[in-house]
C-alpha cells in the first residue's frame, strides 16, 4: 500500500512539473509577445496567452487562446501550418459580442475554421469585449475596439510563427455583425478589407419589424393567395381579392422594401428579434404607447375593426407554473414562432430546458383566453411579490400564457393566486411605429409617409430610435468612409434587412469615393437567399444558402488587396418603390451568382396525366470569369431533399451557358413545384464543400 502511495505521489509530481513547464513556456512566450506588441488602444495594453496547442479537429491547426489583462476581452486564433500559410487572416465578427469560441463545432459549409485554414488564412474570433451587448458600458469596445486589439496582437503571434512579413487582415460579419464590421473598418486601420453581409441602415431597427408585423396581423388569412399569385405559374397580381385595408397594408410593407417573394415563410418567421427591441421601445418612448390610443393621427385613436379584434386586455389569476420539462411532456411548442439562433430570448429558454431548469416558461391561468392571432404582448402583474412588473408574452393558448423573455427574478416571484393582466395594447401600437419615425429624404422608402411638400403625414416622435440601436452595435453611425476595400453582400429575400439598404450604404461610399468607387467597393446580391447564414434554409426548394458567396468574397477580397486582381463587377440592379430589381440573365446581372431558367414542356406551368413523361429543361448561365457549373440537383415532389443528382455536367465555359434536360413521371394527382438547384465553383471543383455559389428555379406542374 505504501509503495502504491509513493507511485501515486510521483505520478502527480510529474504531472505538476509538466504543468509548471507549460506555464513557464507560456510565461516566456507572453513576455516576448508583449515586448513586440505596439499598443494602439491604451485599454488593451497587456495582452496574454493562456492556451497554446496543436489540434487535429476540425483540421490540423495551432490553437491560441488569450485576452487582455484588466479587461473581459478574450480571443481565439486558429493558425495553419507554416507551409500552407498565405499571409493573411479572416476575422469573424458576431452579431453581438459573444463567445470567442462560437465557431467551434461547426461542420461542412458552415465551418469557418476549416475554410480559413484550407484557404491559407488564420482565423480569429473574440467575445467582443465581454460585458454584454455594449462590451462593458462603452459601445465602441464591443463594436470594434476589442476586435481591433485582438487582430493587432494576432499579427505579433503570426510574425513569430511565420516570419516578419506583411500580414493582411479581413473582417466579416452579418446582420448586427455587419454593422460592427462596417464600424470596424471605418474607425480603425486594423483591417485591409471587409465583407459585411445582410446589413441594415441606421433606420432599420425597429422599423423593418414593426411594418412586417403590421402586415402579418392584417394579412394573416390572405397569405396563401398572395403566395400563390407570386409563385411560378401564378397570376402575378398579389393584390387581387384583398379588401382596402389589406391592400393598403401590403402596399405599405412592399414599398418599405419587404420582398414579396419571402412571404412564403409567414407561418414560421414570427417576430424574429423584435421581442428584445420591443421592450427597449417601451422604455425609450413610453408616451407613444399612450398617444397611439388617444392622440389624433395615430391608428389607435380611430381604430379599424381588425385592430380592435386583435386587442386583448384580460385580467385573470395565476393557477400554476409550467416548467420547460413539463411543457415538452404536454406537447406545448414554446418556440413555434421564434428564431432559435443563439443570442435570442427564446433560444435562451431552450437552453434552460437543456439544463433541466425548473423555472416556469409558461403559466396556466384561471380563465380560457379567446382564440386569436396573437403575435406578442405583455403580462402585467397586478398583485403579489412582483406587483407592477411586466413580462413579455410570445403566445397565448387557451388557459396557457407563454413567455418570450423577461427577468427570471420576476418569473420566480409569480405565485399561484397572483392577479395578472394579459394586454397586447402596446404591442399592437408598436406595429405602426415606423409611420412616426420618418427620417431624412435619403431614405426614399418613407416617401409614402410624406405629403406633396415632403412633410410627414403622421405625427412624429421627438427622436429617431433607429440610429441609437445602430450605435449600440457599431459604436458610431456608418459614414461610408474607410481605408481598404469592401465587398458588401445582400440577399434578395432578406426579411430582416430589406435589400435596398445595401444600396443606401453604397451611396454613402460613393459620396466619399466618387469616381474611384469601383476601385474599392462591390455589392453582390444573392437571389433566393434569406437573412440567416446557415446551409439549410427553412424552405430548401425556394431558398439557397449564400455561404459560398461569402467565402468566395473573402478570397476575392484578399486577391484584390494583395495581388491587385479586381473581383467580378457589382451586381446590376435598380430600385423601384423599395424593391431591388435584378436582370434575369447572368451576363446582364453580373456579380458571381449563376442563373437558371427552368421550363416544363417549354413553359413555366403545364398540365399532365399520372405516369406521363414530363420533360424539364434548365438553361444555366454563369457570369464570365466567375467559375464553372459543378452540380445540378432535382426535387420534383417538394420534399426538399433533392434526391436526383445530374450525373454528367458538360459546361461550356467560353460562353458560360449550359442546357440540362431530364424527364420525370408523377405517380399521384396534385400540384407540384419541381425545382432544380445548381451550383458553380470558381475552379470547377465539384468535390469541395466551400465556395459553391448556388441558385435555383421552379415550375408548376398540375397532375390530373
Amino acid at each position: 500500500m505504501i509503495n502504491y502511495i509513493k507511485k501515486l505521489f510521483f505520478f502527480f509530481l510529474i504531472l505538476y512539473s509538466l504543468g509548471s513547464k507549460a506555464q513557464g513556456e507560456l510565461s516566456n512566450l507572453n513576455k516576448k509577445l508583449q515586448e513586440n506588441f505596439i499598443v494602439k488602444d491604451t485599454l488593451f495594453k497587456q495582452p496574454f496567452i493562456d492556451k497554446d496547442e496543436w489540434r487535429e479537429k476540425p483540421i490540423h491547426h495551432r490553437y491560441v487562446h488569450g485576452g487582455f489583462a484588466g479587461t473581459n476581452t478574450r480571443f481565439s486564433i486558429y493558425m495553419p501550418a507554416k507551409d500552407t500559410y498565405k499571409g493573411h487572416f479572416f476575422q469573424y465578427i458576431t452579431p453581438i459580442p459573444d463567445n470567442e469560441n462560437i465557431s467551434q463545432g461547426a461542420t461542412d459549409e458552415e465551418d469557418k475554421i476549416t475554410f480559413s485554414i484550407t484557404s491559407g488564412a488564420y482565423f480569429i474570433e473574440t467575445n467582443g469585449g465581454g460585458g454584454g451587448m455594449l462590451g462593458g458600458g462603452d459601445p465602441t469596445i464591443g463594436a470594434y475596439r476589442a476586435n481591433a486589439a485582438s487582430a493587432e496582437f494576432s499579427r505579433v503571434i503570426a510574425a513569430m510563427m511565420y516570419g516578419p512579413n506583411r500580414i493582411y487582415g479581413y473582417c466579416f460579419g452579418g446582420s448586427g455583425g455587419a454593422y460592427r464590421t462596417i464600424g470596424a473598418i471605418e474607425n480603425t486601420d486594423t483591417w485591409d478589407g471587409a465583407v459585411p453581409y445582410v446589413v441594415g441602415s441606421p433606420v432599420a431597427i425597429p422599423n423593418v419589424f414593426s411594418i412586417r408585423m403590421h402586415a402579418m396581423r392584417i394579412l394573416k388569412d390572405k397569405f396563401p393567395q398572395i403566395i400563390d399569385a407570386i409563385e411560378i405559374g401564378g397570376s402575378g397580381d398579389i393584390y387581387a381579392g384583398l379588401n382596402d385595408e389589406e391592400k393598403d397594408a401590403l402596399i405599405e410593407v412592399t414599398k418599405m422594401g419587404f420582398p414579396p417573394q419571402s412571404w412564403f415563410g409567414y407561418k414560421t418567421m414570427g417576430i424574429h428579434g423584435f421581442a428584445a427591441l420591443y421592450q427597449g421601445m417601451t422604455m425609450a418612448d413610453t408616451k407613444y404607447f399612450t398617444d397611439f390610443w388617444t392622440a389624433p393621427g395615430y391608428l389607435g385613436s380611430n381604430p379599424t375593426k381588425s385592430l380592435l379584434a386583435a386587442r386583448i386586455q384580460k385580467v385573470s389569476k395565476i393557477k400554476k407554473g409550467i416548467s420547460a420539462e413539463e411543457a415538452v411532456k404536454i406537447g406545448l411548442n414554446m418556440w413555434a414562432q421564434t428564431d432559435q439562433k443563439r443570442g435570442t430570448a427564446d433560444a435562451a429558454w431552450q437552453r434552460l430546458l437543456e439544463k433541466g431548469d425548473k423555472l416556469p416558461v409558461a403559466f396556466q391561468i384561471e380563465d380560457v383566453l379567446p382564440k386569436m392571432d396573437f403575435l406578442g404582448g405583455d403580462l402585467v402583474i397586478k398583485s403579489g411579490k412582483a406587483l407592477g412588473k411586466k413580462l413579455f408574452l410570445s403566445q397565448i393558448l387557451g388557459d396557457t400564457i407563454i413567455f418570450g423573455g423577461g427577468d427570471p427574478k420576476v418569473i420566480a416571484d409569480l405565485m399561484e393566486g397572483d392577479e395578472v393582466l394579459i394586454d397586447n395594447s402596446n404591442f399592437l401600437a408598436a406595429q405602426t411605429y415606423h409611420r412616426h419615425q420618418v427620417p431624412s429624404k435619403e431614405y426614399a422608402v418613407w416617401d409614402q409617409f410624406r405629403d406633396a411638400s415632403g412633410n410627414p403625414i403622421y405625427p412624429q416622435r421627438p427622436m429617431q430610435l433607429g440610429p441609437s440601436f445602430t450605435k449600440a452595435a457599431s459604436g458610431v453611425l456608418p459614414k461610408g468612409k474607410f481605408n481598404g476595400k469592401m465587398i458588401l453582400l445582400e440577399s434578395m429575400y432578406d426579411r430582416e434587412a430589406f435589400p435596398w439598404q445595401a444600396d443606401w450604404y453604397r451611396l454613402k461610399v460613393k459620396a466619399n469615393l466618387n469616381d474611384s468607387l469601383d476601385k474599392h467597393f462591390r455589392i453582390w446580391y444573392t437571389d433566393h437567399a434569406l437573412h440567416g447564414d446557415l446551409t439549410k434554409q427553412e424552405y430548401p426548394t425556394k431558398t439557397v444558402s449564400y455561404l459560398g458567396v461569402l467565402q468566395q468574397a473573402l478570397l476575392d477580397l484578399s486577391d484584390w488587396v494583395e495581388k491587385g486582381i479586381a473581383p467580378p463587377s457589382t451586381t446590376s440592379y435598380q430600385i423601384v418603390d423599395g424593391q431591388v430589381i435584378i436582370p434575369p440573365k447572368a451576363q446582364d446581372r453580373k456579380g458571381i451568382q449563376p442563373t437558371v431558367n427552368l421550363t416544363v414542356n417549354a413553359k413555366k406551368i403545364t398540365k399532365t396525366k399520372v405516369n406521363n413523361n414530363v420533360t424539364f429543361i434548365a438553361l444555366v448561365e454563369v457570369p464570365k470569369y466567375t467559375g464553372k457549373l459543378v452540380s445540378a440537383e432535382w426535387d420534383f415532389e417538394g420534399d426538399g431533399t433533392f434526391p436526383i443528382k445530374q450525373k454528367q455536367i458538360s459546361f461550356h465555359e467560353k460562353n458560360g451557358i449550359m442546357v440540362i434536360k431530364i424527364t420525370y413521371k408523377f405517380s399521384k394527382v396534385g400540384t407540384y413545384f419541381p425545382t432544380v438547384r445548381i451550383a458553380s465553383q470558381r475552379n470547377g471543383d465539384a468535390k469541395t464543400t466551400f465556395t459553391r455559389i448556388q441558385n435555383l428555379d421552379r415550375v408548376r406542374v398540375i397532375v390530373e
